[in-house]
């Protein structure tokens, strides 16, 4: 049996490349052992067959963001959970992008969304993306479809789009109008936890669901609850 040996330094001596460049050929992805894609440098071969893709080049190792449809009930704590391979949305599959084990690691939740809401919710490994949605919070416009039940009291729909306080503020105007008979669209900014249910019981309706559409210039799309795409580099909210 052959002395064990690291993946990286098996791809140099096949691609007669530095070390450094066979480890960004392994955390690329282009590296399969026995068959099965490893993308882990530090992984230790004996006899397997090593080879790499054909169409294998060197490129930066872009940090991963995930748009993900959570189901109502899941806490953000356990939102990361969700983001496997086989929750990936199938017409986001046909994409080509290839999902390693790196882009499922360090994911941060971003954007709150109450635990029982559903909707989109952001996670990234990307500091730029980071910062934007933390640092900017209150300046990106969210869009939430939510369902009622009551009698929405007079004057109802001007104190909602204008003029009520939570948590001891005032709130900053916001665009609502009917759906239909029991949804109404709320375009909104700077949402903090429990506010529109608390906006909706002001004007004597109760919140029977929510669902977050829209992030900025980010929509939902046709992400079943529980399934997640991969958002391009580059892509702005």
């Amino acid at each position: 049996m052959s002395n064990p040996l690291r993946l990286d330094r098996r791809v140099a001596e096949l691609m007669h490349c530095s070390r450094g460049e066979a480890q960004q050929y392994v955390e690329g992805g282009w590296v399969s052992v026995d068959g099965l894609i490893v993308d882990k440098a530090q992984t230790m071969i004996t006899a397997q067959l090593v080879e790499i893709a054909d169409d294998a080049k060197l490129a930066a190792l872009e940090p991963a963001t995930i748009l993900l449809h959570k189901p109502s009930g899941v806490g953000m704590a356990a939102v990361p959970t969700l983001t496997t391979p086989a929750t990936r949305a199938e017409d986001d599959r046909a994409t080509g992008m290839r999902m390693l084990d790196r882009h499922f690691q360090r994911l941060t939740p971003l954007m709150p969304l109450d635990d029982e809401a559903s909707g989109l919710v952001v996670l990234s490994q990307d500091g730029r993306i980071w910062r934007r949605l933390t640092e900017d919070y209150s300046a990106i416009e969210q869009e939430f479809v939510v369902e009622v039940s009551g009698e929405l009291a007079p004057y109802g729909m001007a104190r909602l789009a204008h003029g009520l306080r939570y948590q001891g503020r005032m709130l900053q105007p916001c665009k609502v109008s009917w759906q239909n008979e029991i949804r109404l669209r709320f375009a909104l900014k700077d949402v903090q936890p429990g506010q529109l249910r608390a906006m909706c019981r002001q004007v004597g309706l109760e919140v029977v669901a929510m669902r977050r559409i829209r992030i900025g210039r980010i929509p939902l799309s046709r992400l079943a609850a529980g399934e997640w795409r991969y958002l391009p580099v580059g892509v702005k909210f």
